[in-house]
């Protein structure tokens, strides 16, 4: 959950990447951050509570330099947000500095362990007790061998940054679950969680896998198992551009993420049809596969879950492949059911996700084939799933997702077609019309500008919004209330509009926002009905309608484009996404970085 970096080069200052890093990678963790260089006399660590700013001004003004460091913005797991528990955590003597993310899980008993032996804690994480296990195995003498020893008694799921005064030259890293990436530089080389801290300096990178140990100098970098066997890893040519992962003049990286979506479409159809068909093995899919489903079991976690239930409707529409969409935390600790023919689809933007990766783990365990969508290539997912489709959103930098969902829900349209196909039942119509989406994203976008920022100014007045919605609609109004709740903080719930007569309607008080999902025509009737339901107990209905529906009794109607039914959610997305960005702008809460939340979930 927390962003981790490291620098070591001959020449430069360790300090100005290190910032410009941990700046790239503070929507993984914003609780306290904090660095470690090291210096001749020693190291020098400086570390504060609260945002990446605090630690900057402290640094801007008592500087400290040096050609080795690491640094570390954190999202709390064990400890408050406090200076003495954000990292580096250091050893008794501050000889060794350690960066973690994860979660140790047997931290307590080996605290227990040396403190018995005579070492000093001082923070209440789980980290600090790498730190001691290093001294305890002689760090300061071979600090290699200390790693190999320490890390061989650590359990759960992480990854961390070690450094010594004793050994100005080098920083030792550590993968167990938690990501980690090298960048290759010339006479100087980087470590962090995510390709984007980087990128500025270098395209060329190495993705640790599990277990693996580096030695990273400046001039070259040393990969290992456990065991200290050397291993080889492929270099990467990383594809994304800077301006990609920064906000190209926007107010907040969501809106420049939304912004983005109708390229990002784009890119993601980029050389999967052809000729009304899907091209399966741009998907990373294969014929003889896709015939030998029988059942598929989707996992996934938040918004990449809201995903899967609109592809669940797509598949079980286009293809009759029966489908369950099961919470990854809920799945990983169940005894499922996964007969002969089932297919695992695991969902996750970031790749990393804990749980995700977790059911993936049982899933392979039983022997049930994964195919993957994400959309970061190297990812753990990516690289334990039998199978990966990238959905080529680029990095989506704010904690709210939305080119990763509306991606992650082409792939899924995609997949839906493919599997159609190979069971009798093509739809090159539909494939043919996937073309138009981005066309449709940028009028959609454009036709909204002036108007959502006023809405959300009349939306932010209130305490509750409800949504509503009918087969896709209600799919979409579940991730409809999730990004307005988790960026504004207003209480926001989705039901199924067929359900308000069971209990629902006794919510329903004068002036509560409705928010009205109208994009279906064979449910228009139905869901028309569900308006008038509530629109007599006083609520102030708010309708997200196809362009060519017909009258509806709302207060206010959001035009979308007219389009193929089964392609609306990727579209209606768009004004959920507005709404709920403006609504926090008018509230004046952090978009980006929304309270307690971080955008990988990277630990249980």
């Amino acid at each position: 959950m927390c962003g981790i970096v490291g620098f070591v080069g001959s020449e430069a200052d360790a300090l100005p990447f290190l910032l410009e890093g941990l700046q790239r990678l503070e929507y993984r963790g914003y609780d306290s951050a904090g660095v470690a260089v090291v210096q001749p006399q020693g190291l020098a660590i400086t570390k504060r509570e609260g945002k990446l700013s605090r630690l900057a001004a402290a640094l801007a003004s008592a500087p400290v330099s040096g050609r080795c460091g690491i640094g570390h913005t954190r999202w709390a797991t064990h400890g408050r947000p406090t200076d003495i528990n954000a990292h580096p955590q250091v050893d008794c003597r501050q000889r060794i500095a350690v960066v973690h993310n994860g979660i140790i899980e047997n931290f307590q008993p080996l605290r227990r362990e040396l403190e018995a032996k005579g070492h000093r804690f001082r923070s209440d994480t789980d980290t600090e007790v790498i730190p001691h296990l290093l001294e305890e195995y002689g760090a300061t003498e071979d600090l290699v061998e200390a790693v190999r020893r320490a890390e061989a008694r650590l359990k759960g799921a992480y990854a961390f940054l070690a450094v010594a005064a004793d050994h100005p030259d080098r920083i030792v890293a550590v993968r167990r679950s938690s990501p980690l990436v090298v960048g290759l530089g010339q006479g100087e080389n980087y470590l962090a969680s995510d390709f984007t801290a980087f990128l500025r300096r270098t395209r060329r990178a190495l993705v640790l896998e599990n277990g693996d140990v580096a030695v990273v100098t400046p001039e070259q970098v040393d990969i290992s198992d456990g065991a200290g066997v050397p291993v080889k890893r492929p270099v990467l040519q990383i594809d994304w551009s800077l301006e990609q992962a920064e906000r190209g003049g926007y107010a907040h990286f969501m809106l420049k993420e939304i912004m983005d979506q109708p390229q990002a479409w784009a890119d993601c159809l980029l050389g999967r049809v052809e000729e009304g068909q899907v091209v399966v093995e741009a998907l990373g899919l294969s014929r003889p596969r896709l015939e030998a489903v029988r059942r598929i079991k989707m996992v996934a976690a938040g918004t990449a879950y809201h995903a899967g239930l609109v592809g669940k409707a797509l598949v079980e529409e286009l293809a009759r492949v029966p489908v369950d969409v099961e919470v990854a935390s809920e799945f990983r600790y169940r005894h499922p059911l996964l007969e002969p023919g089932t297919l695992v689809v695991a969902i996750s933007q970031s790749g990393e996700t804990a749980d995700t990766l977790a059911s993936v783990a049982l899933a392979k365990r039983l022997r049930v084939p994964v195919w993957a969508i994400t959309n970061t290539v190297g990812s753990t997912l990516a690289r334990e799933a039998d199978a990966v489709a990238y959905t080529h959103a680029g990095p989506e930098i704010a904690v709210a997702s939305t080119k990763a969902y509306t991606t992650q829900i082409l792939v899924l349209t995609l997949f839906a077609l493919a599997l159609a196909a190979a069971r009798g039942r093509p739809r090159p119509d539909l494939v043919s019309q996937l073309a138009g989406l981005p066309e449709a994203g940028s009028q959609l976008l454009e036709s909204l500008a002036e108007a959502m920022a006023g809405y959300g100014q009349d939306l932010a007045r209130h305490r509750d919004v409800f949504f509503i919605g009918r087969g896709l609609d209600w799919a979409l109004a579940q991730e409809g209330q999730l990004k307005l709740k988790e960026i504004s903080y207003l209480h926001a719930e989705a039901y199924a509009a067929g359900e308000l007569k069971h209990g629902t309607l006794a919510l329903i008080e004068d002036g509560v926002p409705v928010i009205a999902l109208v994009t279906q025509p064979q449910l228009w009737e139905k869901t028309l009905s569900n308006i008038l339901e509530v629109k007599a107990r006083g609520a102030c209905v708010w309708a997200v309608a196809r362009a060519d529906a017909p009258a509806i009794p709302a207060d206010l109607r959001i035009a979308v484009p007219a389009f193929e039914p089964l392609l609306m959610p990727v579209l209606a997305a768009i004004p959920l996404q507005l709404l709920a960005y403006w609504t926090a702008v008018a509230r004046g809460e952090d978009v980006d970085q929304p309270r307690n939340l971080a955008k990988s979930v990277t630990v249980e």
